[in-house]
């Protein structure tokens, strides 16, 4: 399974040598609020509202932010769970939205997700075994005997045993629970791998150990990843290149040095500041946001951190800043040198 995963992933590299493997742009989910018997539509949740990016191949792409600014709904657009209100979504340079029939069922064996609970992403009444070798048997993957083979490789590339495949849920750990979620997004051979908080509901120690089986197989599989996490510590040790996302659009992006070294955004310093750090001796200035994120039902104009931003002026008010390159990276934000 592994050389054959491995060839897989060399030759669509090799067809698309210079097309990133995904390319999102002007994203946008808007979520109907409606009202009374008739279910009038009064409003829109603007969950995802114009969000651009490209996951290059091999790479491991990470989102952050703070809870409820769309992260998780970016990462169900990505693998069709949702359906976009605008924007395109490209994979290998084909238009995912325009797909139908066999074209979205190839389309969605290369793009697989990896819940943030292993617990409810997995059902309750069917064995481990079963619900890894679901995905072989929906898309007609060799014979029940093949798959069962595959499962037990599976369970092993995770570093699981063999024994496992009998077992239930609830009979296994955090931890091992998420090895099995792991086996089942990747039993269909995918290029795409989409990590939502994969390890935010676990244990410390065992965040590491799955951390390290990501990085491992990405090593050795040609995997890609985007990786969605609120912890920055997680994101710095796993991605290689960032982006912040504030109220449902990005606000910077680039390279993890420049993005962890060098924030332009004051919202990107204030993110940084908050988190803690491994050395004692280190003392950070902590920025205080004022105020409280605002609703994506009704998002304020201009530019959606204006409120909280200590360096907010008239035309932040007014007028919506567009993406600018500082340095490696780009950052929306009129002013962002003030806080450099």
């Amino acid at each position: 399974m592994l050389t054959v995963a491995k060839e897989s992933q060399q030759a669509h590299a090799k067809d698309h040598p210079q097309d990133p493997l995904l390319n999102a742009k002007d994203l946008k989910c808007y979520f109907p609020l409606t009202r009374g018997l008739m279910a009038r539509v009064v409003g829109y949740v603007k969950a995802v509202d114009g969000v651009s990016f490209r996951v290059e191949r091999g790479e491991t792409f990470g989102l952050v932010g703070e809870t409820a600014c769309g992260k998780s709904t970016t990462a169900r657009l990505i693998v069709g769970l949702h359906r976009p209100s605008g924007g395109t979504i490209e994979f290998n340079g084909e238009d995912v939205l325009a797909q139908k029939g066999p074209g979205l069922h190839r389309v969605r064996r290369q793009i697989q997700m990896v819940f943030q609970d292993p617990y409810s992403s997995l059902d309750p009444r069917q064995r481990i075994g079963n619900s890894i070798g679901e995905p072989l048997a929906v898309f007609r993957k060799g014979s029940k005997r093949e798959q069962a083979e595959q499962v037990n490789e599976l369970l092993h590339l995770v570093g699981l045993d063999n024994h496992f495949a009998k077992r239930y849920p609830h009979e296994l750990s955090g931890g091992q629970r998420q090895r099995v979620g792991i086996a089942r997004a990747l039993a269909l051979h995918p290029q795409l791998v989409v990590c939502d908080e994969p390890v935010s509901a676990l244990d410390v120690s065992i965040q590491s150990q799955i951390l390290n089986l990501l990085m491992d197989l990405q090593a050795r599989l040609g995997l890609t990843y985007f990786f969605i996490s609120h912890d920055l510590s997680v994101v710095r040790h796993i991605c290689d290149r960032v982006a912040v996302m504030y109220l449902g659009k990005i606000v910077e992006m680039g390279g993890r040095e420049e993005i962890f070294g060098q924030p332009a955004h004051p919202y990107t310093q204030a993110l940084l500041s908050a988190s803690p750090s491994p050395d004692p001796e280190q003392r950070k200035d902590r920025i205080l946001l004022k105020g409280e994120v605002p609703s994506p039902l009704n998002p304020p104009p201009g530019c959606r951190f204006h409120p909280r931003c200590p360096f907010a002026q008239d035309r932040c008010r007014e007028e919506e800043p567009g993406p600018q390159r500082i340095g490696e990276h780009w950052v929306a934000c009129f002013f962002a040198w003030k806080g450099r």
